[in-house]
């Protein structure tokens, strides 16, 4: 007997979580993998993988996507609901630890600070801008380290004397990193260092002017590193709550979305059925010249591009699954 589920796509620009949850909200299985700058492999490789894990057959009543190729995502897939990040998690978060009002987030390529007042976001702050507050700047220093990025918060926990390093900056974070390499602080020193500095980056850029007030929960890949995990508890003087499923908590947020759009409309799902997995897909990039806003219009087309790139939108030929990207929506195909 085939098992009702609600799926839940997160594209990340490092990574993509696929999650599934059962008609009551309850977490059933998840899978991430590295994004590598090819979404659409990226999701269809994740279903396929998924469905291959399956203990048991799944009918999905419903999809939702979210992250950076949300978009994407729910063309490929046929998605009922397309949501952002800052909604994925808080959902998730709420429906998992009961009376949280604050979300520390900290991916691969960007963090976010959610604020929560009775299950309602009341406010958020996100940074996309500066490396030093990423998962990626930690692994990079880690490499430089000759430390393993599994072995990170480990080695970080074993600091007595963490060094002081300048947080306000990636580049400044290494150079100062380097600097007290050479002057003979010991590895430990040197990553709970980071990890106090990363925080602190965090803390007066997303946490400025914002009551953080428990339940905290820390999501997002960097969650892992019991390092972190310390220096947030000591900088906000709390104890911080890393729920079980923190890594895929936006896909898991986007399938409880999805559940919640499915319960509330009743409609049929518009899922195009597991066999997108192996379905050929190519992508075409145009400038539309309609007007002085020039905007980049992409479009999706099912099987290869029979003609050379074509010039124009009007041009694409074959199936097209979706098309986005114009101001005007004169283009949009969902």
């Amino acid at each position: 007997m085939a098992l009702n589920v609600y799926l839940g796509i997160d594209v990340g620009s490092v990574t993509t979580k696929l999650a599934l949850v059962d008609e009551a909200g309850k977490y059933v299985d998840s899978y991430m993998l590295r994004t590598a700058g090819k979404p659409v492999i990226a999701v269809q490789t994740g279903m396929r993988e998924l469905q291959k894990q399956a203990l048991c057959e799944y009918n999905i009543c419903g999809v939702g996507t979210t992250g950076s190729g949300r978009n994407l995502a729910g063309a490929l897939v046929g998605a009922d609901v397309i949501k952002n990040e800052i909604t994925a998690h808080a959902v998730a978060a709420s429906t998992y630890v009961p009376g949280v009002q604050t979300i520390l987030e900290i991916g691969g390529q960007d963090s976010k600070i959610i604020i929560l007042r009775d299950g309602i976001v009341t406010d958020f702050a996100m940074n996309t801008v500066c490396a030093a507050g990423t998962g990626s700047f930690l692994d990079q220093q880690a490499n430089r380290l000759n430390v393993p990025i599994e072995n990170f918060g480990e080695t970080a926990l074993k600091s007595t004397n963490p060094a002081r390093i300048a947080g306000r900056c990636g580049v400044f974070a290494e150079s100062d990193l380097i600097h007290k390499q050479q002057l003979g602080y010991p590895v430990e020193d040197l990553l709970y260092g980071l990890c106090q500095a990363l925080v602190r980056n965090y803390l007066s850029n997303l946490a400025l002017g914002k009551e953080l007030l428990p339940i905290v929960t820390f999501q997002g890949g960097v969650a892992t590193n019991s390092g972190m995990v310390k220096a947030f508890e000591e900088a906000l003087n709390t104890k911080i709550v890393v729920p079980d499923n923190h890594q895929t908590m936006g896909a898991i947020g986007a399938a409880l979305l999805a559940m919640e759009n499915h319960q509330y409309t009743e409609n049929l799902t518009k899922f195009k059925g597991w066999e997108v997995g192996n379905m050929h897909f190519n992508s075409i990039t145009n400038q539309c010249n309609g007007c002085s806003n020039n905007c980049e219009v992409i479009t999706i087309v099912e099987g290869d591009i029979p003609d050379e790139h074509p010039k124009d939108i009007k041009d694409i030929k074959g199936n097209i699954i979706a098309r986005w990207g114009g101001t005007c929506g004169k283009w949009d195909i969902s």
